[in-house]
């Protein structure tokens, strides 16, 4: 039979990649903008990896 917690394991694993993202882009922000693109970056970080991984690969 299945764990039918197993996938929160996973969650817990993402939701602190992405509080760490959001920190990280925060620190490397300077004004109000940064700061809004900082919010997107944290959150949307896994996308921006696959593509730039993609990018670089010439898929």
């Amino acid at each position: 039979m299945a764990d039918s917690n197993a996938g929160a394991a996973g969650g817990a694993i993402y939701g602190i990649g992405i509080f760490g993202a959001l920190v990280y882009f925060w620190q490397q922000a300077d004004g109000f903008w940064e700061y809004v693109w900082a919010i997107v970056q944290g959150l949307f970080w896994p996308a921006f990896m696959v593509y730039e991984g993609f990018a670089a690969l010439g898929a």
